[in-house]
């Protein structure tokens, strides 16, 4: 099952990766995305088992963002691809079938693509400006989102990532994605997390995306 809310890392260095690890886990994160650009793979490997480690002893599911074998070295639960990062196809047939394969889109031809690879999630972004990522594609915003979406008419998950903060998470939901994913807004305040689950899961939200259909259906 893929989770509503994905916590991806950041940092200076590996130790600071593995501190944000560790303190998402305590927080409540279940679905946590290593994400370390611009590091040597060996480096990456060596935290990534690290954080293996730590998700283990929370029954957190990691995902490794781009090593696909660094993934499988690990017995991680999964991989994010980005557009550059591998064939989702071929990285299967790597993998085999029970791990868990992401891909980044940012248009309705992004998600096609993915979609006819059998992807399990696709990340759908950037919501909105972020310096966590360089070659941004365009912003998307709620409408975007909605459009995609409707578009699409696709059960594979679409999650919103890009810059998005806890005042966004209403209105995103309201678009029809299936969940999020989170870095900044989270590592400056590990407690949002529970915030953020409450919004994503909480009978409210799912109480007003009911009335909506069900508004729509009567009209």
């Amino acid at each position: 099952m893929i989770s509503k809310l994905h916590y991806i890392t950041q940092g200076t260095t590996a130790e600071q990766h593995l501190e944000y690890v560790q303190a998402a886990c305590s927080a409540g994160a279940d679905w946590i995305q290593l994400r370390m650009k611009n590091y040597d793979e060996n480096v990456v490997l060596d935290t990534a088992k690290k954080a293996r480690e730590i998700t283990m002893h929370f029954q957190t599911r990691l995902i490794i963002n781009d090593f696909y074998k660094i993934a499988k070295a690990v017995n991680a639960d999964g991989v994010h691809l980005g557009k550059d990062d591998g064939c989702p196809l071929e990285v299967r047939e790597y993998l085999g079938k029970w791990y868990t394969i992401g891909g980044t889109a940012n248009t309705l031809e992004d998600c096609n693509n993915l979609i006819a690879k059998n992807i399990d999630y696709i990340g759908l972004g950037p919501f909105r400006f972020t310096t966590t990522k360089s070659n941004l594609g365009p912003v998307l915003g709620t409408a975007s989102y909605k459009n995609i979406i409707t578009e699409l008419q696709s059960e594979t998950p679409i999650i919103a990532v890009g810059g998005i903060t806890l005042n966004d998470v209403s209105e995103l939901v309201n678009t029809g994605i299936y969940g999020i994913a989170v870095s900044t807004d989270i590592s400056k305040d590990f407690n949002t997390i529970s915030a953020f689950n409450k919004i994503l899961n909480g009978p409210s939200t799912q109480e007003q995306v009911y009335k909506m259909d069900k508004k729509d259906d009567d009209e």
